[in-house]
C-alpha cells in the first residue's frame, strides 16, 4: 500500500524519480564521460564515426578525425585519418596524418604517412614524413601552395605547359668523327 506524502504524491513514486534524477545525473554528467574524443589546440574536431560510410564531399571549417569510410573529397584545416579508416577521394588540409588507407590524390602543407598507414595517389606537400612499415604508392611532388589546385604539377612537368624539346643533333657529328 502507498503512502501520501506533505505533496500529495505516494513515497514510493517520489523515491522513484529521485533515484531516476542520480542515476541521469551520473549517467549523462558530461564531465564524467571518457575522453575518446580527438583534441587539438583549437579544441574538439569533428569525427566520423567507424560504424559511418559516407558518399559525398566533406567540408570542415576545423580539425576532424576519420574513423569511418568516406568515398569523396574531404576538406579540414587538420586531417588525421585513424587506423581503420578509408578514404577513397581527394585529401585538402593544411596538415594530414595518415593511419589508415587513402586513394586519391592529397593536398596539404604538412604529411605524415604514419606507420601502417597507406596511400595509393599522389601527394602534393610543402613537407612529406613516411614512417617505416607504411606504404606509398603514387608521386609526391613538393609545390610551395599544394592546397591551392592551381599549383598542381604532374609528373611530366607543369600542368599546361609543353615538355621542352629533345637537343637537335649536329649532322655533322651524326656520322661519327672525322679523321
Amino acid at each position: 500500500m502507498l503512502t501520501s506524502t506533505k505533496n500529495g504524491a505516494p513515497e514510493k513514486d517520489r523515491n522513484a524519480s529521485v533515484g531516476a534524477a542520480e542515476v541521469m545525473g551520473r549517467v549523462v554528467q558530461h564531465d564524467q564521460w571518457p575522453r575518446s574524443e580527438p583534441t587539438t589546440k583549437a579544441g574538439m574536431a569533428s569525427c566520423i564515426g567507424s560504424d559511418m560510410s559516407i558518399v559525398g564531399n566533406i567540408e570542415c571549417k576545423g580539425p576532424a578525425q576519420v574513423f569511418g569510410r568516406i568515398e569523396g573529397e574531404v576538406r579540414a584545416s587538420d586531417l588525421q585519418i585513424s587506423d581503420g579508416a578509408q578514404v577513397e577521394g581527394s585529401v585538402i588540409a593544411q596538415n594530414v596524418t595518415i593511419c589508415g588507407r587513402v586513394k586519391g590524390t592529397i593536398r596539404a602543407v604538412r604529411v605524415k604517412l604514419q606507420s601502417g598507414g597507406a596511400v595509393e595517389g599522389d601527394i602534393f606537400h610543402r613537407s612529406l614524413s613516411i614512417d617505416e612499415n607504411s606504404q606509398f604508392e603514387g608521386s609526391s611532388r613538393r609545390v610551395e601552395n599544394p592546397t591551392d589546385p592551381s599549383s598542381s604539377v604532374d609528373a611530366k612537368g607543369k600542368k599546361g605547359t609543353a615538355p621542352a624539346p629533345l637537343p637537335s643533333i649536329n649532322p655533322e657529328l651524326a656520322d661519327g668523327p672525322k679523321h
